[in-house]
């Protein structure tokens, strides 16, 4: 009987009863806008910690083995990536794939300008994946182990800077002693929009970097190693490092193992704080919804009295009553939770799409508002946002019982 009333008082609020419709508007447009901003909220939050988190990752990897005395070194010291290092990381199940590099600091330079970057050499094993999405010009060479190259893949920030294009050949500088050049030919640009490394790191061939070091083939500056689940990075780093941190190599070196967290834990502290402010937001909404709904149902109680004075003079007891007025304003939620649903889902699709809201890279180290959509997250912020609703409106629907019969009937 309940939600018969209920539905026939939401009907005739869109019909003949004219009251009670702007609070009616304000209830549903506070739940909407609640939701749309919780959901856009928490789509652009994960996008943020997926797709930085990502670029974080593309740069170096999950977990990196280098050297213990070169933790602070930009250009590191060698450590032996052997057989014997490989088969301790082959017995993790987490780990999905190991790569080498070495780097080497150096300077390029060009009639107009000059400027210092770190040489990182990759091997044919080495997964380019990362810079081949984000690759605007030229080509990624196929490093062979066959023989050596002088090519090079450099970021836009640094071509820009020094204007290079593809095909141009620069010269590069490296002290070591005495000091040293090498000419490069550059092979592509690429542009993550992570500015901290885009004016960094070069790519080029590992044997070559390594024959500029006077190494051997088995020694590298750092092994990367990428893990299936970001989820088991502090697991990973914690395990590994039990097991490696400080144990030495066959040239008598000592490991150390960091984490992507490890080594930028500016970055990581961010996203944390982004975190937070998600929290708050949810939290405000959530509030505001509220607000609006318990004084949309007070409005819709006081506009009703006279109504309730006759439920009650037919016998419906107060229990009754409130259900009808809970049923009814659910109802208000449910159509505002339907807006807000249709609003902040277009909203995001409409930036994933397009990228309409632009950022600038310097500061977000992404050039568009990022969008990630979990669905989980989706149906869990709308069944809060439902049960919470209903949770407030107990306590106003208490007035119900206050409202006696006989006064309620000559309410005006």
């Amino acid at each position: 009987m309940e939600s018969f009333v209920a539905h026939r008082l939401y009907k005739d609020e869109q019909g003949s009863r004219k009251m009670s419709r702007p609070a009616v508007l304000v209830a549903q447009t506070g739940v909407a806008l609640g939701l749309a901003v919780m959901l856009v909220t928490i789509a652009v939050s994960l996008g943020f910690k997926y797709e930085v988190r990502a670029k974080a990752v593309g740069f170096g990897a999950h977990l990196h083995i280098t050297n213990y005395r070169a933790e602070h070194s930009i250009e590191g010291s060698p450590i032996a990536a052997d057989s014997a290092l490989k088969a301790v990381l082959a017995d993790f199940d987490e780990v999905s794939r190991v790569q080498c590099y070495v780097s080497k600091a150096g300077v390029f330079r060009t009639d107009s300008d000059f400027m210092g970057y770190i040489l990182k050499g990759v091997g044919e094993d080495y997964d380019l994946s990362f810079y081949e999405a984000h690759l605007k010009e030229g080509e990624i060479p196929q490093f062979s182990a066959d023989s050596l190259s002088n090519s090079v893949v450099v970021s836009r920030e640094i071509a820009d800077r020094l204007q290079l294009s593809v095909g141009d050949r620069v010269d590069s500088y490296f002290l070591q002693g005495a000091l040293r050049a090498r000419r490069y030919t550059v092979a592509g640009i690429y542009e993550t929009g992570f500015s901290e490394y885009d004016r960094l790191f070069v790519l080029t061939d590992m044997k070559a970097v390594q024959a500029l070091n006077r190494w051997k083939t088995d020694q590298v500056t750092g092994v990367e190693v990428m893990l299936a689940d970001f989820d088991d990075v502090e697991s990973m780093n914690w395990e590994l490092g039990t097991l490696l941190d400080r144990t030495e190599d066959s040239y008598g070196e000592e490991y150390l193992v960091q984490s992507v967290i490890d080594i930028n834990p500016g970055l990581f502290a961010w996203l944390d704080v982004l975190d937070m402010n998600v929290w708050l937001i949810l939290s405000l909404m959530i509030g505001v919804s509220a607000f609006t709904m318990i004084s949309g149902l007070l409005i819709l109680i006081l506009e009703r009295t006279q109504f309730i004075g006759i439920l009650k003079a037919l016998g419906a007891c107060n229990r009754s009553v409130r259900s009808v007025f809970l049923r009814f304003a659910l109802l208000i939620v449910w159509k505002g939770m339907l807006w807000g649903n249709v609003i902040g889902l277009g909203v995001c699709v409409l930036q994933k799409k397009t990228g309409l809201m632009t950022l600038d890279p310097q500061s977000y180290y992404l050039d568009t508002v990022p969008i990630t959509f979990n669905w989980g997250g989706i149906i869990a912020v709308n069944i809060v946002m439902f049960v919470l609703s209903a949770l407030v409106l107990i306590v106003p629907s208490g007035l119900i019982s206050r409202i006696h019969p006989t006064k309620a009937m000559r309410f005006e």
